[in-house]
Order: C-alpha cells, then sequence, then structure tokens
C-alpha cells in the first residue's frame, strides 16, 4: 500500500515539475527572443512610438496600436460580460429554483465550449452586418463586433466565478437582511453582492486576461490595420491577431521582423502576469475576510 502512494505521490509531482518546467521554458524562449529583437530596437521606440510597421519598408516598432487595439476590444467585451454575468449570477444564487438552475448551468457552459474559430465567423458574418444597420460607418473589419462576441463568449466565466463568490457569502447575512425588512432585490443587490464583491472582481480581473489572451475572434472579425486609436467603427489589430498573422511564415526566421512576435509575446505575457497576481492578492485578501 506504501509503494502504490509512494508511486501515486512521484506521478503527482512529476505533473507539477512538468508544469513549472513548460512554463520556465516558454519565459526562457520568450526572453532570449525579445532581447535579441531589443538590440536592433530601441525599447524606447517599443514603448513610445505610435507606428507599427514593421513589414513596411519604413519600418517602426512602436508597440502602441497593438495595446491599443487590446484595450480596446477587452474593455468593450467586458462591458458586455460583467453586467450580464454578474445578472445571471445573481439570479442563478438568489432567486432561480433547483431545477432551474440545474438546467442553466450547463446550457451557460455550452457558450464555453463553443469554437473561438466558430465565434470569430459569428462577428464577422452575422454581428457586423446587423450592427451596420444602427451604425452606418462601421467598417467591414472594426473592433466593436469582436469585442461584443468576446464578451458573450466569456460571460460563462464570470458568471461562474460570481456566483461562486455569492455562495460563499455566510448565509446569515441573507437572513438577516430578511430580518430587517429587505425585500429580495434589495438583499441580493445591497447585501449579497457587496459581500462577495472581491470574488466578483478577481472574476472580472480574470475574464480580462481571458478577453486579453482571446485570438482568433480579433484574427478573422477585428482586421489587421494596427491603428493607435479607441474608436471601435475602425479596423484594428491586438497583440494576438499580430502574432498569428506573422507566424503563418511569411516572415524569414531568424530577421527583426520575425523577432517581434516575441516582443508582442513578452509584452502580453507581462500584461497578463500583472493581471492574474492582482486577482490572487485580492483573493487572498478576501478569503482572509471571512476567516
Amino acid at each position: 500500500m506504501k509503494v502504490k502512494e509512494k508511486i501515486i505521490e512521484k506521478i503527482l509531482a512529476a505533473c507539477a515539475l512538468i508544469t513549472v518546467l513548460t512554463t520556465v521554458g516558454i519565459i526562457l524562449i520568450l526572453t532570449i527572443e525579445a532581447v535579441s529583437f531589443f538590440q536592433e530596437v530601441s525599447i524606447i521606440e517599443f514603448l513610445t512610438s505610435t507606428e507599427w510597421t514593421p513589414l513596411f519598408t519604413q519600418k517602426s516598432y512602436g508597440i502602441l496600436p497593438l495595446l491599443a487595439g487590446t484595450a480596446l476590444t477587452t474593455m468593450i467585451a467586458i462591458a458586455v460580460a460583467l453586467p450580464i454575468g454578474l445578472i445571471i449570477a445573481v439570479y442563478l444564487n438568489e432567486y432561480a429554483r433547483e431545477s432551474v438552475r440545474k438546467v442553466l448551468k450547463p446550457l451557460l457552459e455550452i457558450l464555453a465550449v463553443v469554437p473561438t474559430v466558430v465565434y470569430g465567423f459569428f462577428a464577422l458574418m452575422i454581428v457586423t452586418p446587423f450592427l451596420k444597420t444602427f451604425i452606418p460607418g462601421l467598417s467591414g473589419f472594426n473592433a466593436l463586433s469582436p469585442g461584443i462576441v468576446m464578451g458573450i463568449m466569456i460571460i460563462p466565466f464570470v458568471s461562474s466565478l460570481s456566483e461562486d463568490a455569492l455562495s460563499s457569502v455566510p448565509d446569515s447575512l441573507r437572513q438577516a437582511s430578511f430580518g430587517m425588512g429587505s425585500t429580495k432585490f434589495q438583499t441580493a443587490f445591497r447585501v449579497m453582492v457587496p459581500a462577495a464583491s472581491s470574488g466578483i472582481i478577481v472574476s472580472a480581473i480574470l475574464a480580462i486576461s481571458r478577453a486579453v489572451g482571446e485570438t482568433m475572434i480579433v484574427a478573422i472579425a477585428a482586421g489587421h490595420q494596427p491603428r493607435f486609436t479607441l474608436d471601435p467603427t475602425v479596423p484594428i489589430e491586438t497583440i494576438t491577431a499580430y502574432i498569428v498573422q506573422i507566424s503563418m511564415g511569411d516572415v524569414p526566421h531568424g530577421s527583426t521582423a520575425y523577432q517581434t512576435i516575441f516582443a508582442a509575446g513578452i509584452t502580453l505575457f507581462v500584461f497578463t502576469f500583472i493581471l492574474n497576481n492582482i486577482s490572487y492578492w485580492i483573493k487572498s485578501r478576501y478569503q482572509q475576510k471571512y476567516e
């Protein structure tokens, strides 16, 4: 029995070690290639220039247009996903009967398993033509459609985590609110949601990380025009879409243009790393609060 447990322990440790080594390997490759890139390109130009044209004759390596495109689509996605996901979470936690909840939650999860390439074509072929009936100046490729569809895609993410946060609130708070004569709506939005705010914020930050890293939707529906703008009606390009564009094989390996994907990749990695650490810090404070 002890030998069997030892074997299981070693297998689990090996799985953990593989994960750590994979992460270290990814960081190492990104760092090495990014250092080679910054030996050719000034980091000041990379961080401050508003032109991103590494494939043009007149080359410029400012990451700001890609960051602006990434931030724009992410903000639109969160503006869609956060209120809808939170309302769904409150409904599931406070209003829905158990039978309804058992049906609704799996149906919501279906949204999370749809391939992102399908979402991309949905944004391009359905959402953009529909939005054009209200916004005549909307370009065929734009930031608005993929942002909205990304928001729809991460609704289950927000609703599931927010519902978990609401469920973790002590029931004594709910009963105290009812005892003071509050309605169910007042209890839900003035007691339960504020009490679960730390967990809800964590779900929002993790959803932002998910939206920042999304690739196929923006690659298909946002266009490939790096533009330093916050106008959602024009074509833009995100960091992930640019990496896909360069990785298609048309750019020679080892060239400065090819190494831009590693510089862009490590920028994306740092961004998501910061967001994940913020969510971890908030989660730690949230747990301490209820201990």
